[in-house]
């Protein structure tokens, strides 16, 4: 079964909340995933990013793809670690 780690957006409209989800990747985006890793709040600012690396890196070992979105957020992430070191 080939797995992705995408976006699951919720909350009303204009106030976007999303969940980073791995799911399978035949199914759409608003469909039953396998495991929530994390979520995304585009509103706070700066955004608040919650995300659990142990089970990130558990699913990337399993083969897992990253989506595009997926892949600015962590990008970003890693901004935000920096400067708060």
């Amino acid at each position: 079964m080939p797995a992705a780690i995408k976006l699951m957006r919720l909350g009303k409209k204009g106030q976007p909340y999303y969940r980073i989800v791995v799911i399978d990747k035949r199914k759409k985006r608003k469909s039953n995933y396998l495991e929530k890793i994390g979520s995304y709040n585009p509103i706070d600012n700066p955004a608040k990013i919650i995300l659990d690396q142990n089970k990130l890196d558990a699913w990337l070992k399993k083969g897992a793809m990253v989506s595009a979105g997926v892949q600015k957020i962590l990008h970003y992430a890693k901004k935000i670690k920096k400067a708060e070191i």
